[in-house]
């Protein structure tokens, strides 16, 4: 009886230990009530009210200039947009949603004649990314941080949280 007593606590502390290496965090600390992206200074803030809760540093599309025309351009979104899902499965660790294209992008893209493409994502870097390319402009539109901040990110943003994105 002692052999499967001892089984069992030795299962017992193994999921626990294997609980410590969760992508998934909690936070309990004050809300986000927005979140606000510096393209140029490559900075996301998370903001309660009117203070910095968090800053990270991060990487963005391909050809980081201007705002998002069109699907393949490489460019991120500027402009009001708001966090619109969340993906715990992301190819790229974790990922939440931001709302593009709105009415007035897919507006634009029309008149050229072009999609305006969507699924634009705040994102780790996540196991298929080369760690330097990672450290760059690499991604096909999104705004991409490290995975460990992705973590907090995914644990401090809620849906519907409104995004601002300046040049």
């Amino acid at each position: 009886m002692s052999l499967i007593r001892m089984t069992l606590a030795v299962l017992a502390l193994a999921m626990l230990s294997a609980c410590g290496d969760s992508k998934f965090r909690s936070y309990d600390g004050p809300e986000v009530t927005r979140v606000v992206v510096f393209k140029t200074e490559r900075v996301v803030q998370l903001m309660h009210r009117d203070t910095v809760l968090k800053r990270y540093g991060m990487g963005l599309g391909f050809a980081p200039q201007g705002h998002k025309r069109f699907e393949g351009d490489g460019r991120t979104p500027e402009g009001h947009y708001y966090i619109d899902r969340r993906n715990p499965n992301s190819n790229y660790h974790l990922s939440i949603g931001i709302s593009y294209p709105n009415v007035v992008d897919r507006a634009q893209a029309d008149a050229l004649g072009l999609s305006p493409g969507g699924n634009i994502f705040i994102h780790g870097v996540g196991k298929n990314v080369d760690r330097k390319t990672a450290k760059g402009d690499w991604t096909a539109g999104c705004i991409a941080v490290q995975d460990r901040e992705m973590e907090e990110i995914y644990a401090m943003v809620r849906d519907g949280t409104p995004i601002t994105i300046y040049p």
